[in-house]
């Protein structure tokens, strides 16, 4: 494909209650530069969403859940709803510039061996960086990559991309199918990595758009550091040790000192055990499936030392969550 044919997009945008983010998201993708086609997937919103952003966006297709779901689930059941070239998730709580589509698919037009685009998500001070996309290190910890750095940084080549968080990201819709899309096992947090991890694995390579920009407002959904976010948190990863057999590997004493020390400091934190319950969860839930493969050496980053790797799930605790 060449750099001057268009691509289709379908942009699929989750929303559980919070209109008022919602509203300010699809009025942000009303200015777009790049036609695409939206889809909001409503997950038992009880606020009238679903038919509150009609009077927004007459043309938008609306997937209404009675109930909320994964994120996961929400996700694929919007992208199955497209056709287009390539499949944008956006979160509720993300403001994108006017050409933010237009940008975040250009790799994609010009590289038919990417997979997937990550975008560059600021904070609301639009000083510091929030992500561009994710990175792991040896033991598959997933970190948003450059989070908290002047945005002066953006194009620093470390730490290594894995691929696009699920706050802003392009998937070329081939490799999006052929991977199965989102594990709707996770029901918020670590799907985006684990989707990273087999796109990497099945020989797709992952680009960042730095020129795509949007603020991240911070979502609301579960809460800052609330029991259900850290196990919900704690219950991906469990899973992706499990899936990827990574307690079964050369790098198992690092990961199980790691998390060790994270589920202590958590429990002394938070004064209950919802980070180990999660991982516990996790860890069972993976055990009856089929084991994943692990990605490439170059899709991850070996230099993230321990101590890195400690810092960066030190600074996750005081940032709110996606």
């Amino acid at each position: 494909m060449t750099a001057d044919m268009p691509l289709s997009i379908d942009v699929v945008v989750v929303a559980h209650n919070r209109f008022d983010l919602t509203a300010s998201c699809v009025e942000h993708l009303n200015a777009q530069t790049h036609p695409h086609r939206l889809i909001l997937c409503d997950s038992g919103s009880t606020d009238g969403t679903a038919e509150r952003v009609r009077t927004l966006r007459p043309d938008i297709g609306v997937l209404r859940f009675e109930h909320n779901q994964p994120f996961s689930v929400n996700c694929n059941a919007g992208a199955a709803a497209g056709d287009g070239a390539v499949v944008v998730l956006i979160n509720n709580d993300f403001d994108c510039r006017p050409d933010f589509l237009q940008r975040l698919v250009a790799p994609l037009r010009t590289d038919p061996s990417l997979g997937s685009v990550a975008a560059l998500c600021i904070r609301p001070d639009g000083k510091h960086i929030d992500s561009v996309g994710l990175t792991t290190d040896v033991t598959l910890s997933g970190f948003p990559r450059l989070q908290g750095h002047p945005v002066a940084a953006v194009a620093s080549p470390r730490p290594v991309l894995v691929g696009p968080s699920g706050t802003a990201a392009a998937y070329r819709r081939t490799a999006w199918e052929q991977v199965g899309g989102l594990d709707e096992h996770f029901f918020a947090y670590h799907e985006d990595l684990d989707l990273a991890l087999r796109l990497r694995s099945a020989g797709w390579g992952a680009a960042a758009a730095i020129d795509a920009v949007g603020v991240h407002l911070g979502s609301a959904s579960h809460g800052h550091r609330s029991a259900s976010q850290r196990q919900h948190g704690g219950f991906g990863r469990g899973y992706v040790l499990g899936r990827y057999g990574v307690l079964r590997s050369r790098n198992a004493p690092r990961s199980l000192l790691t998390e060790a020390l994270v589920v202590v400091g958590d429990a002394v934190i938070s004064r209950d055990l919802a980070a180990a319950r999660g991982r516990i969860a996790g860890w069972r839930a993976a055990r009856s499936l089929p084991a994943r493969q692990r990605p490439p050496a170059d899709a991850l980053d070996a230099t993230l030392s321990l101590r890195e790797t400690i810092a960066l799930r030190r600074g996750s605790y005081s940032t709110a969550p996606r």
